[in-house]
């Protein structure tokens, strides 16, 4: 069988707030003079060492998940990938390199849904850590004829690093089947050829950011005509007003424009009620599914949360570096989140004057670097990782079992608007909280609260979720040993 392509597409010169993901960029419009250049996304690939994750995936039981469907077509959950009609390469895939045994329960709703005539649009809200990117990938590897070069199936990310880890996986998947695939993401300038002077996309499946997609449609160099499936992963935020939704709208647009029987595809792990309603009309012009998990699943009671109060944020470090570093040295890997990228310096210089190998990462480095970080804390290189949300959605990584909110996620419009409380991004803090524990393991995070604001945002959080986090002291070893001990990382 042929390998897979590790070409890419062309970025905008101009980065939009789209491919960027982060809170401090402005979304701008791209232009013509936007460029490309290869992306070796094949020395970013983890090695996964056999990990089976068929057996401690994050399922939801199966009377959690609501499941509405369209017409009369009956569909049943699979038990097997056999009961699927994959093809043999597919399972090999699956079983071989994947090492999966049996879908789990998302997968076993889903997947008959994506797989079956009449493939109709579906609408899927599934847990972190619960499988959904095996459904998508392996809804899209399912559909490509492996004779027709052309593009057939496109997924599209809010950021980089959500793009490069969902064509990893695609591409171990779909190992033995000699599909074709490209990664769609910004390139740095230096390293990229206008995008007028590229060749035509040939690959079979297409993954990306949106900015970069709509790009490549637009100028005519990704073709439409052969699509028959289309993915937005991380849905949400791809049709929030404060997200992606004039790129993503554009692009579904301009393929209804040449192709009506494209099948579209929303997962996330979370819907507020205003984007799953947006989201029902996009999709709602034809018959399509829908499963949603119950609200009081999503608190991911599974991850213990604690909170720790602060009289100012140098005591922040403190906390991080004498009790929170020092007990949890050994219990796997930590992702601190900051608000802004100003915080990610500040804290990352502080932690390394302090002796600690921590790296940081933001929207204003460049690809190169940003890409350098996550291979190195993915391959076990660096324990600790700074980072803006930029990586708060979907970034996979089994070994991180401590998150640290350094800063609490707030909604952008709210944190500027004088007068008012601060609204908390709810979607943003279960995201971030999903970094821990990932496919069942065992998992604490550790809130900062420096301020009466900070503790009525995080109040709200605890509203909102129907949970509540227990209060650490924050220079009390005992009290924090019981919190690494409740959450399964002592003994």
């Amino acid at each position: 069988m042929s390998e897979p392509s590790t070409t890419s597409p062309p970025p905008p010169t101009t980065k939009s707030w789209a491919d960027q993901a982060d809170e401090e960029t402005n979304q701008t419009s791209t232009s013509a003079a936007d460029e490309t250049s290869s992306l070796n996304v094949n020395e970013l690939t983890i090695d996964e060492e056999n990990k089976s994750l068929s057996k401690s995936l994050d399922d939801p039981d199966d009377s959690n998940i609501t499941a509405v469907t369209a017409g009369d077509t009956p569909y049943t959950s699979a038990t097997t990938f056999e009961e699927l009609s994959l093809s043999p390469e597919l399972l090999k895939g699956l079983y071989v390199e994947m090492k999966f045994e049996k879908p789990s329960k998302i997968q076993a709703k889903s997947l008959p849904m994506i797989l079956n005539p009449p493939h109709r649009d579906l609408i899927a809200q599934a847990h972190n850590g619960s499988g959904k990117t095996t459904c998508f990938n392996l809804g899209m590897l399912s559909r490509v004829d492996p004779n027709l070069q052309a593009p057939q199936a496109l997924c599209i990310c809010p950021t980089r690093e959500l793009a490069i880890q969902n064509i990893e996986v695609l591409r171990k998947m779909g190992k033995y089947t000699g599909i074709s695939s490209e990664c769609a993401v910004p390139m740095d300038r230096r390293d990229s050829i206008p995008v007028m002077k590229r060749a035509p996309i040939m690959a079979q499946v297409v993954i990306g950011t949106p900015g970069t997609m709509k790009n490549l449609i637009t100028y005519k160099k990704l073709g439409v005509t052969k699509l028959k499936i289309l993915v937005f992963d991380e849905a949400d935020q791809m049709l929030a007003e404060d997200g992606f939704r004039d790129d993503s709208l554009r692009i579904i647009k301009e393929i209804e424009k040449f192709n009506s029987s494209c099948q579209v595809l929303l997962f996330s792990a979370t819907f507020n009620e205003t984007v799953k309603n947006f989201a029902t009309r996009v999709v709602g012009k034809k018959e399509h599914n829908e499963l949603f998990v119950k609200k009081e699943e999503l608190s991911l009671d599974a991850v213990k949360q604690y909170k720790v109060l602060v009289p100012d944020e140098l005591v922040k470090i403190d906390v991080i570096k004498n009790y929170i570093f020092e007990l949890g040295e050994n219990v796997g890997q930590t992702i601190i989140f900051v608000r802004t990228r100003n915080s990610a310096k500040m804290l990352h210089k502080a932690l390394v004057d302090l002796g600690y190998e921590v790296t940081s990462i933001q929207g204003a480095l460049d690809h190169v670097d940003r890409d350098k970080i996550v291979k190195e804390f993915k391959d076990g290189l660096t324990q600790v990782l700074i980072s803006t949300d930029v990586l708060a959605r979907g970034f996979d990584q089994q070994q991180v079992n401590l998150v640290i909110n350094y800063d609490l996620p707030l909604k952008y419009a709210a944190e500027y608007t004088h007068g008012h409380e601060q609204e908390p991004d709810y979607e943003v803090y279960l995201h971030r909280v999903g970094r821990a524990g990932r496919f069942g393991r065992k998992g604490a995070v550790f809130n900062l609260i420096c301020g009466e604001r900070d503790e009525k945002t995080l109040s709200k959080i605890e509203k909102h979720f129907g949970t509540y986090i227990k209060e650490v002291k924050d220079r009390s070893v005992e009290d924090y040993k019981v919190a690494l001990k409740e959450a399964g990382l002592l003994f």
